[in-house]
């Protein structure tokens, strides 16, 4: 190191702007690699380079080697989808990035003698750093100052209970401020800081499980083997059937098998729901860290939240101190001052500071408040201790001056306060000075001190949605019991009996018991909350967890979806899936049916898929096993599933959904999906043989192509093509039928949506160029014999559909 570069770590001003200029262009500064959304790069190669963009990338080139162009226009599609897929997530993550910018983690740095507050980013290497509680370390480095600092290194180490730092310590990234403060110089930033060093990085926490995409996936597995198994089989039976007629038939009609086989517009249709709507949540004021939490929020049957910050408006007033045992008011006040004088205070302190000014008093020691302890002091020179807490534990310190039944007087008076919904905290003080993080002996009670806050007014209207969607509330505070209940009570909670969370067992078994029971929690510790957590996951439950301080990080992060405030500590909005950006819990409902909208609609465009996989799989084994060629050419099944499956299914992806959550996602999508396709392709099988047998075609001529000239037009080829025209006709009244069971209950905009797709299917049959380029020509007999084939079809899969009581139960909800 540098001589310039001792002479920084010794100063208190911190760095100057030129040193800051001259460590940032050498590229010491703290950016991570971690980043909350794809590059450009990345998703170009995720929606472009993929096995079933490869499949039909090569099923393309070959169709286009026979010179049958209008058969590759599944090849348009693929470009198309892709296309779609690059912009949609381009633009949503133009969207997200920003406003994660805007909400990004930022810290206080000392420059020129200033306190300034930087992007956590630009924070650069020699920097001397503020610590305060609720911050995340954001680097390396040893301490310079520590007003009773105490980090959280459960990131780092496991543990849970915070770590006392002094002056010298070496401290690490990835921790947070649990109370205290402190400045200390960052002598590791970015890849160099310790938490982006160790090959386990701790600091990166479990990903949010989602339903939607595990199912996906696993359709995908299953899809790729068919399509293995499959294209062999289609290639061997059509050159037994067409191979007489050229390779190019062979490969037109295993390609428009195959093609049938791929699902190419499913994971896009997947991502586009994710991304619309972490966009659209955006709008009212939600930021979402990870995709699968909207769905995730669908999911969860237990929220667990705090009364302050939730049920209540999170800024609390000071109303009065009442002097105890003939306590002088006005050195209660001063004390009361003394104590709010403190650049690291907490809420509680910050609410006294509004009200009661300084006395100037000589603060020589603090112990500043945590979750843990539940109570700060202070001493004063010449002015004793004093200790602010709460009244339960306060009251049952050892030794204790005050006579039993003045303790028990006490009691009474703070559960008579805290019955009105007050909060309560107790102020006493000690002759003896502080020496270590532990209540000082003989402390005497002083006064209690009373805090309101307000509630909120949206509070009564979600919780009340909650309920009716079958979804348990349990609130878990660290105030006094009596006072949660209160206001769990003013908001239209069934509160029950409240408990006092130090009474509880430790036993996870008995915890389960007493949780299944109990709606209100108070006095509840931060290790408390991820053991209610940790419980409720082990009941069965998807538990969601709401949170502002940094006490709720640990169980934010054990939770199957973490909530945080958007005026939260930046610890937890960091493990969070979630942050409320204006810090109103009114906006969950709002994720909540954002996730049943997904669910529910990526369902029902999951079953289009998969039926036309299963109707081509049926298909191609049909006709090996009949020796027929493969009913259609690739341009058919293209216009099968833009009109039955492309276009709705992207409408249906989107359109409102309000289902609950019902598990059984993958298993569903099989149930219906696999027969309704088993019964189409069934059902074009027939359409085709009787087609051919209809009009004399004979079965070795079923894909001839004929070029016997009659006025303008190849009768022979007309003949030949018809069979594939019935089975065209035939397979899109199937779907219709099953677009028409999926999109149940069917309202206006669904049945103007299926009207459109049957008026531009039948347009294919009706106008000349249409009719041309699709390479059909129906005649009435067989129109109307291809039909009642395809409407005896659609009677089997309505019979599937109502032999399906689950499939039926997640349709029977209006939209």
């Amino acid at each position: 190191m540098t001589t310039a570069e001792d002479t920084a770590l010794t100063r208190a001003s911190g760095l100057t702007s030129d040193e800051v200029r001259q460590r940032s262009a050498r590229g010491a500064v703290n950016r991570l690699s971690e980043r909350t959304s794809r590059s450009v790069g990345e998703i170009v190669r995720a929606n472009v380079l993929t096995r079933f963009n490869a499949i039909l990338g090569a099923l393309f080139v070959l169709v286009m080697v026979t010179g049958s162009w209008a058969d590759g226009l599944f090849g348009l599609v693929l470009v198309v989808n892709s296309a779609i897929g690059i912009t949609q997530e381009y633009l949503a993550k133009r969207k997200l990035d920003r406003l994660a910018l805007l909400n990004a983690p930022t810290t206080r740095v000392v420059r020129d003698g200033e306190v300034r507050v930087v992007p956590t980013t630009e924070v650069v290497q020699d920097d001397l750093i503020e610590l305060r509680t609720g911050d995340e370390v954001p680097a390396d480095g040893p301490l310079v100052t520590s007003a009773g600092l105490e980090l959280n290194e459960a990131n780092l180490t496991g543990e849970s209970d915070p770590v006392a730092h002094d002056e010298g310590d070496e401290i690490m990234s990835g921790t947070s401020v649990v109370a205290g403060s402190g400045r200390y110089h960052a002598r590791h930033v970015g890849a160099d800081a310790y938490v982006n060093r160790i090959a386990a990085d701790a600091r990166r926490f479990t990903r949010t499980r989602s339903e939607i995409q595990e199912s996906t996936n696993t359709l995908l597995r299953y899809i790729t083997w068919v399509i293995a198994a499959g294209l062999p089989i289609a290639i061997w039976s059509q050159w037994r059937t067409v191979g007489d007629h050229g390779w190019q038939q062979v490969v037109i009609r295993s390609a428009a098998g195959v093609v049938g086989l791929v699902p190419e517009g499913l994971v896009l249709l997947t991502s586009v729901a994710f991304l619309l709507s972490a966009v659209q949540l955006t709008r009212r004021n939600v930021l979402v860290q990870q995709l699968p939490a909207v769905e995730g929020l669908a999911r969860v049957d237990v929220v667990c939240l705090d009364k302050t910050g939730t049920l209540t408006a999170g800024e609390i007033a000071y109303e009065d101190a009442e002097p105890l045992a003939g306590q002088d008011v006005d050195e209660i006040r001063c004390a009361l001052g003394a104590l709010a004088d403190d650049p690291n205070a907490n809420g509680t302190l910050t609410a006294v500071a509004a009200v009661l000014t300084s006395p100037g008093w000589v603060r020589t020691r603090t112990i500043p408040f945590n979750s843990a302890r539940k109570w700060s002091a202070a001493c004063f020179e010449a002015h004793a201790t004093w200790v602010l807490g709460a009244p339960e534990v306060l009251l049952a310190a050892d030794p204790q001056p005050s006579p039993p039944e003045v303790i028990e007087a006490i009691r009474a008076r703070v559960a008579e306060l805290a019955g009105s919904g007050r909060r309560v905290v107790l102020l006493a003080r000690s002759d003896v000075d502080l020496t270590d993080p532990a209540l000082p002996p003989d402390i005497t009670p002083a006064a209690l001190v009373t805090l309101s806050e307000q509630v909120r007014p949206d509070a009564r209207e979600t919780l009340a949605y909650f309920a009716e969607q079958g979804v348990a509330i349990k609130v878990i505070s660290g105030d006094n019991p009596v006072t949660v209940a209160a206001v769990a009570r003013e908001v239209g909670l069934d509160v029950g009996e409240p408990v006092d969370a130090r009474t509880l067992p430790d036993d996870p078994d008995a915890l389960r018991e007493v949780l299944a029971r109990t709606t209100v929690f108070g006095r509840v510790t931060p290790e408390q909350k991820r053991a209610f957590v940790h419980a409720l996951q082990a009941d069965g439950h998807v538990v969601a967890m709401t949170g502002d301080g940094v006490n709720d990080a640990l169980a934010l992060k054990d939770a199957d979806i973490g909530v945080a405030m958007g005026n939260g500590a930046q610890a937890t909005k960091a493990v969070a899936e979630l942050v409320l950006l204006d810090g109103r819990f009114s906006h969950l409902p709002d994720v909540l049916a954002e996730g049943r909208r997904v669910i529910g609609n990526v369902e029902r465009v999951a079953n289009l898929f998969v039926a036309k996989n299963a109707m081509s799989l049926v298909a191609i084994l049909a006709a090996a096993l009949a020796s027929l060629p493969f009913p259609f050419l690739p341009r058919h099944l293209t216009l099968v599933s833009a009109v039955t499956i492309g276009i709705p299914a992207f409408f249906l992806a989107l359109g409102p959904n309000r289902r609950r959550y019902l598990p059984g996602f993958l298993g569903r999508i099989l149930r219906f999906a696999v027969p309704s396709g088993a019964v189409a392709g069934l059902a074009v099988i027939a359409s085709y043989l009787l087609a051919g047998s209809g009009y004399g075609v004979p079965r070795d001529q079923f894909a001839s192509r004929c070029v016997v000239d009659e006025g303008g037009r190849t009768v022979a080829e007309v003949a030949c093509w018809q069979p594939g025209s019935g089975a065209t006709i035939t397979l899109l009244t199937v779907f219709f039928w099953i677009l028409v069971v999926l999109a149940r209950p069917f309202l206006a905009w669904k049945a103007g949506l299926v009207a459109a797709m049957v008026g531009l299917a039948v347009l294919a049959f009706v106008v000349p160029v249409g009719a041309q380029f699709f390479n059909l020509d129906a005649p009435s007999a067989l129109l109307w014999q291809s039909l009642a084939i395809g409407l005896v079809g659609a009677a089997l899969v309505e019979g599937v559909y109502r032999l399906s009581p689950s499939v039926r139960q997640a349709h029977h909800v209006q939209d």
